[in-house]
């Protein structure tokens, strides 16, 4: 820690040996409640979903090709740009087996490549590969990319850096893979490539540009500095010293496949985002007393103007040695408490 103006100012990530409490709290949940091994499985309305919404967005590529572009922006901000974010959203669900369970990976993988189409950036099959990392190694130095590198929490400090962080997401969460961890390419990536780029070239020959620069620049604007990309933040920054994870309950879960039950979904990522409000109901001990979020829009103004919060504010884990007891919680010695909770 850094000293300014009489408080300490975060220089670096918190780092820890302990294992992710994901783990250890999902055998503790099923022992005491096996019955929760009944919400495992598809969620059957997850692929009509993803077919209204392409079918909704062509529609709108057709009803916005001779707009003006204050239309086209109000529109991508207020409207296509959340189907997008919400499309990307389907995609981790389906990155889960969640639309036709872990029998039928093909068709898995083919609902995600034809959601991926109005994103306007392939990157369905990309999204599985390290979001699989960063469920098995939470905050691993070696393999979770969900965490900034050192570089930009240097430099993108104060609520302008911040700022322009947030707006820039889109390319942080693509390219910092590349650079982190790079994968070499997979047949699926190329035909998720193939498909995706093929239908941005039909919508462009159809539609024109303005239908195009609709869809992928609602999809840009919709992961920065937008209500819903507020869950990038709330999810696993650091809000209270020692939580890793935290959850979201709120009226945009309604739109976002209940991304917001966080925890609970990584207690328990083949659960259907549908159904994780009832595995709360069944045993709401396990997260009525960690720190939980309640407006995204009060993240959003924490994290840019919160001189505590920054991109250091996350745990990050050292290669676990064998000697190391990793059935500990990831920082020893703190209170279970609510004192996180954001009201609207």
């Amino acid at each position: 820690m850094a000293s300014e103006a009489g408080r300490e100012v975060r220089d670096d990530f918190e780092w820890t040996y302990t294992q992710q409490p994901h783990i250890s709290r999902r055998q503790e949940m099923l022992a005491k409640y096996p019955q929760i091994k009944e919400l495992y499985g598809p969620d059957p309305k997850l692929k009509w979903t993803v077919l209204t919404m392409v079918l909704t967005q062509i529609f709108m590529c057709y009803l916005v090709q001779d707009a003006s572009w204050f239309t086209i922006f109000v529109l991508g901000y207020c409207f296509g740009g959340i189907i997008n974010h919400s499309m990307t959203l389907a995609i981790h669900e389906i990155s889960h087996h969640i639309a036709f369970g872990v029998s039928r990976p093909k068709a898995n993988k083919a609902l995600a490549i034809f959601g991926n189409m109005i994103v306007g950036v392939p990157t369905a099959i990309t999204f599985k590969r390290y979001h699989i990392d960063h469920h098995r190694h939470l905050a691993s130095d070696d393999f979770d990319v969900d965490v900034p590198t050192a570089l930009e929490a240097q430099l993108f400090k104060y609520p302008i850096g911040k700022c322009i962080w947030m707006s820039l997401q889109p390319f942080f969460y693509g390219i910092r893979p590349l650079l982190v961890q790079p994968k070499p390419i997979t047949f699926d990536e190329v035909v998720n490539m193939v498909v995706g780029f093929s239908f941005d070239v039909i919508i462009i020959l159809v539609f024109g540009w303005k239908s195009f620069i609709y869809l992928l620049g609602g999809s840009l604007i919709a992961m920065g500095i937008h209500p819903i990309a507020a869950h990038f933040i709330s999810e696993h920054y650091m809000f209270k010293h020692g939580y890793e994870t935290y959850s979201y309950y709120g009226p945009l879960n309604l739109i976002t496949f209940n991304v917001g039950y966080h925890n609970e979904h990584h207690d328990f990522p083949y659960i259907a985002g549908s159904r994780l409000p009832e595995l709360r109901k069944i045993a709401p001990e396990y997260y009525e007393n960690i720190p939980y979020h309640t407006s995204w829009l009060r993240v959003l103004y924490d994290f840019i103007f919160d001189p505590d919060i920054s991109l250091y504010c996350r745990i990050k884990r050292k290669s676990l040695p064998r000697s190391v007891n990793t059935s500990k919680p990831v920082i020893d010695g703190i209170n279970n408490n609510n004192e996180a909770k954001k009201d609207n």
